[in-house]
């Protein structure tokens, strides 16, 4: 096995014990120290960390680098076997709007696209940005949002260039290909055009990097003159800007994980106040879009109220906003969540999940006639696209499986006609008649039946030899679907069972199957996780101690929950960005996300019961002498979501207890931030080292794929 114990010991950070007592209860954390004092500074500019900080983090990535040395020749292959599964000249589905047809294009080896349009009926391509080239040089470069004026003469886009989705605000004149002085820092990757493409409004963030504010410019005035439409002043919620689809009205959203609070904005008349549609209540949670029909303007609403749980639609004139006047137009039903809604200018689409299963249904505003689009496959992904257009009868969808490759699909909602627009290209081939994927369901101790979707080679043997991959998230609603990923044939190819548990947490199974899964039922998750893994054990698709899980952010705190509470489950585990110190930073109310995160984990600053509770299954807090996995930790340096404090200080805890002699690295991407890289290849290929260790511990490094 190629991964071996470097000949130097491991990183061992000096302990430097730090007490803090809360509720009458002392805690101690001798690697807080890890946290730089100044660590905001330091995403821009990596000069300004504390130098033993510093000097730590590079030990950590050189041990790793010695560790993982041996992989090298399997990390190009896998790298080569990334690459041919990524079209190196792509382009996206162009959308028409106003006789104009947008579309995103890659050049060969093109890591970021251009941003092109061509007339519609016919006529030269104009690129009007040319990412690739504003990246160039760059550590990190990532495009957040890219807008065209309503009278497609500007381009307003926002790009963050350190990873930790802090971005800048750009306005680009079409005509003339150059930028406007116009420019904005410090800002979410928001935007929303008045009618008239005169004004633009953007959510500024405020100094602890929370987006509070929504501000208004108007195009050519100087950015200290723009106004301050709406502040925030809760910081357990935060802004956001949009647009309806019709385009008719800009929408201010206010949210937090438990309530949420709508105005709109005439954008036919900018400089107007916003209206509020429903004050914020603890527990109501709602979405709007807009419509017209013979009465005037409405909107539709996806909301929770009267007890409805997944949701149901109402409709309600935009003269008369009030809950009062809300009419239903489609009831709740238990287990059905209503995920996402598009008003067009004839007919409704509405998203859906029961089961874990998505599906589309279409309604007729003119009678409200409804019907389903139908898929065959036992488990699938499926999203809608929103486009530009709202004066249509064609909506756009993307359909995979974790077999089937991204199609997309133009649907005509009268005619009912499914025309395929794009079929996602495999270049070194790809035949999903050699894989199988099944829908099991494992036995929770509560009795719950959790679901797993299951990816294999045909060839795979199913007599407990195989190794399992095993995936989960299990947080904030965020269901798991059943998508293609390419990446993932690298492992089934040699012999993996690929799992998906669709744990609690997330809205799999309806919205009950996310609040059964937080705050204080929130250790239902990792229970999930465990059942799933043995069941699988049980049914033969692997053995016990031969799991690989792995997850990111909040599911990091599941990798890390599950190591401490069966850690002969599994052979290894990945943890990337992962939010295991959350006790220390749910203490902090002066981390960007903590207030707001509160309704999802507790607040153990104000509530004894939450403290404890969080202190019981907190992964960085129940580190325990026993063996452990293998494991691989990666952080990012730039990352406000997850600091990279967190999971440095949980290895060195780890390295601190572990009595099994296991590897256990950590790798920190000192340019990026939560999400990783961002250019397409580079996005995916950093995964080698992730799938190169999975290899290598499962002792498959040697084992050519299976076509």
């Amino acid at each position: 096995m190629p991964i071996t114990r470097p000949a130097v010991p491991a990183p061992r950070p000096a302990r430097k014990p730090r007490l803090s007592t809360h509720h009458g209860i002392e805690i101690s954390d001798p690697y807080a120290w890890l946290r730089d004092n100044d660590w905001q500074e330091a995403i821009d500019d990596l000069n300004l960390i504390d130098p033993p900080i510093r000097a730590h983090l590079e030990a950590e990535n050189a041990y790793t680098d010695t560790a993982l040395a041996g992989t090298s020749a399997l990390r190009d292959r896998l790298q080569a076997e990334f690459r041919g599964r990524i079209a190196n000249v792509d382009s996206t589905v162009p959308d028409i709007d106003d006789g104009w047809a947008y579309y995103e294009r890659f050049e060969t080896d093109a890591e970021h696209p251009l941003l092109c349009r061509r007339p519609a009926a016919g006529g030269p391509e104009q690129v009007m940005l040319d990412c690739d080239a504003a990246a160039r040089g760059k550590p990190f470069w990532a495009m957040a949002e890219a807008l065209p004026s309503p009278d497609h003469k500007l381009l307003a886009y926002a790009f963050d260039a350190t990873g930790s989705e802090r971005c800048a605000l750009r306005i680009r004149d079409l005509a003339a290909g150059k930028n406007l002085p116009d420019r904005v820092t410090g800002i979410l990757g928001d935007l929303a055009w008045s009618a008239d493409s005169s004004m633009l409004f953007y959510v500024r963030l405020d100094k602890l990097q929370r987006p509070m504010q929504l501000w208004r410019h108007e195009i050519g005035t100087h950015v200290a003159d723009d106004v301050l439409v709406f502040e925030e002043k809760d910081p357990q919620f935060e802004v956001a800007v949009g647009v309806t689809q019709s385009g008719r009205y800009v929408l201010l959203e206010s949210h937090a994980h438990e309530a949420s609070e709508i105005w709109i904005i005439d954008a036919e008349q900018p400089a107007l106040p916003p209206r509020c549609i429903s004050p914020r209540s603890t527990g109501h949670q709602y979405s709007v879009d807009h419509y017209v029909d013979a009465s005037g303007d409405h909107l539709v609403i996806a909301t929770n109220s009267a007890g409805a749980e997944d949701y149901r639609l109402c409709t309600v004139s935009v003269a008369e906003l009030e809950m009062k006047n809300w009419r239903e137009i489609v009831p709740h039903v238990q287990g059905r969540r209503i995920i996402d809604q598009i008003a067009y200018a004839r007919h409704l689409v509405r998203l859906e999940r029961e089961d874990g299963q998505p599906r589309i249904v279409v309604r007729r505003w003119a009678d409200g006639a409804e019907h389903e689009i139908a898929f065959a496959e036992e488990a699938y992904d499926l999203y809608l696209e929103e486009g530009l257009a709202f004066d249509t009868d064609t909506m756009r969808f993307v359909y995979s499986s974790m077999t089937t490759p991204e199609q997309t699909y133009d649907y005509q909602m009268e005619t009912r006609a499914r025309t395929l627009r794009k079929q996602q290209d495999i270049p070194s081939g790809h035949d999903p008649a050699h894989y199988i994927t099944k829908r099991l369901h494992a036995r929770a101790p509560d009795g719950e039946q959790v679901p797993i979707s299951l990816l294999y080679h045909n060839s795979t043997p199913l007599d407990g030899s195989a190794t399992l991959f095993m995936t989960a998230y299990g947080a904030y609603g965020d269901a798991m679907d059943a998508e293609f990923d390419p990446v993932r044939l690298s492992l089934v190819n040699r012999g993996f069972v690929f799992a998906i548990a669709h744990v609690r947490g997330g809205e799999d199974k309806g919205r009950s199957w996310y609040t059964d899964g937080k705050h204080r039922r929130k250790t239902n998750t990792f229970n999930d996780f465990i059942a799933c893994g043995e069941h699988l054990v049980a049914a033969g698709y692997t053995r016990r101690g031969h799991i690989i899980a792995q997850a990111e952010s909040a599911g990091g705190m599941l990798m890390g929950a599950v190591a401490n509470m069966a850690p002969d489950l599994f052979l290894a585990i990945i943890a990337d960005v992962p939010f295991v110190d959350v006790l220390n930073t749910m203490l902090d109310a002066t981390l960007p996300m903590t207030p707001s995160e509160w309704p999802e984990w507790g607040n153990p600053i104000e509530n004894r019961e939450d403290f404890e509770l969080i202190r019981s299954y907190c992964p960085y807090q129940n580190v325990r002498p026993q063996s452990y996995p293998h494991m691989l930790v990666n952080a990012s340096l730039a990352d406000l979501r997850v600091g990279y404090w967190e999971p440095t200080k949980w290895v060195a805890r780890l390295r601190d207890h572990d009595t099994g002699g296991r590897l256990i690295l950590l790798d920190v991407n000192m340019t990026a931030g939560h999400s990783g890289a961002s250019g397409r290849f580079q996005r995916v290929l950093d995964l080698s080292f992730d799938y190169a260790f999975a290899l290598a511990v499962a002792g498959k490094d040697e084992m050519p794929p299976t076509g």
